[in-house]
């Protein structure tokens, strides 16, 4: 748009350009790099020259032929979906409880943020935290078992694959399910209210209001939530490699700790840690395209096959009348 001769475009530009020229450099250009590193044979803490490897697809080949990159991405996947399924599932609930206005509850703003609050607390301090918790042989964990009788005597969790992993995911849930709550409710406070009161005419109850009316009107929400986790969960990093670094026996490395030790951690073979790091983004790609697939308006894309299929038919019919 101009007026006598002033541009405003070419503000929009100006105020644009610091993100832009600091996305391409911090951004844009470690990512394009890595996936250059990808195919070289770039390794050792200082490189000297690098060079494009004659099976370009070497180091790929190499992590996927890899068991612990495999044990790494089954930590991971197993981890968030502990973690992921009993926060969507409180969220909702909690989502629920604050939106329904017939609870008529006190406190609201309280409670939530009293919900959100871990989420605020730094990684570092969560994964301290929970170590002392559990620690061993003394520590509150062991000694409200012990009080309660569940065991006889203490029990070292650090040394226990398992009991990391479920710990790792209870401390990736407590973190986050304040987060989604927060999200839900948006959500839910965004859907009209007419649709309520027309179910409330109908005699729905509170329960079936939140199946055939909240859990509908929620889809985009929930897609936005789902696709976030994934990318979040399948990027986990900071709790597991703080609280037992991998351990114990590799049972809670995740593909994040298993790239930062291929590339930082004494092995420096950076090529490796550049492939694996593209492997992940094209699995995390991948799921979150599945993703939007099975939670797509099915309705919207019938409707649109519908109009494409019009628009083509009228352009046929066009080109045989001006054929005639």
């Amino acid at each position: 748009m101009k007026k006598k001769g002033f541009s405003y475009a070419k503000w929009g530009y100006i105020f644009a350009a610091p993100f832009m020229i600091a996305f391409a450099i911090f951004m844009l250009y470690p990512v394009i790099y890595t996936l250059f590193i990808g195919f070289t044979d770039m390794k050792g803490m200082i490189p000297d020259s690098v060079h494009i490897l004659e099976d370009p697809l070497g180091n790929f080949k190499s992590i996927l032929s890899d068991a612990l990159f495999k044990k790494s991405l089954g930590n991971t996947f197993k981890m968030w979906i502990w973690n992921f399924i009993p926060q969507i599932g409180l969220a909702l609930l909690l989502a629920a409880w604050f939106t329904n206005d017939r609870m008529k509850l006190k406190g609201k703003g309280f409670f939530k943020v009293i919900f959100y609050m871990p989420n605020i607390i730094t990684a570092a301090t969560v994964a301290m935290l929970f170590y002392s918790l559990f620690s061993y042989p003394k520590g509150p964990i062991n000694d409200i078992l012990i009080a309660t009788g569940v065991l006889k005597e203490s029990y070292n969790f650090a040394v226990d694959g398992k009991a990391a992993q479920m710990t790792v995911a209870f401390i990736q849930f407590w973190m986050w399910y304040g987060y989604t709550m927060i999200v839900l409710i948006s959500g839910i406070l965004g859907i009209s209210p007419d649709i309520f009161e027309a179910a409330d005419i109908d005699g729905a109850s509170g329960f079936q209001k939140f199946i055939y009316v909240t859990l509908p009107n929620l889809k985009t929400i929930m897609l936005f939530t789902l696709v976030t986790s994934l990318i979040g969960g399948l990027q986990m990093f900071d709790i597991p490699k703080l609280y037992l670094d991998g351990g114990p026996s590799d049972a809670t490395r995740t593909a994040q700790i298993f790239i930062y030790k291929k590339a930082f951690s004494g092995a420096y073979m950076y090529n490796e840690a550049a492939a694996a790091s593209i492997i992940l983004f094209l699995i995390i790609a991948v799921f979150a395209a599945i993703l939007f697939y099975m939670l797509r308006d099915k309705d919207e894309a019938a409707l649109h096959k519908i109009i494409k299929a019009q628009e083509k038919a009228y352009k046929k019919k066009m080109k045989e009348q001006e054929g005639k």
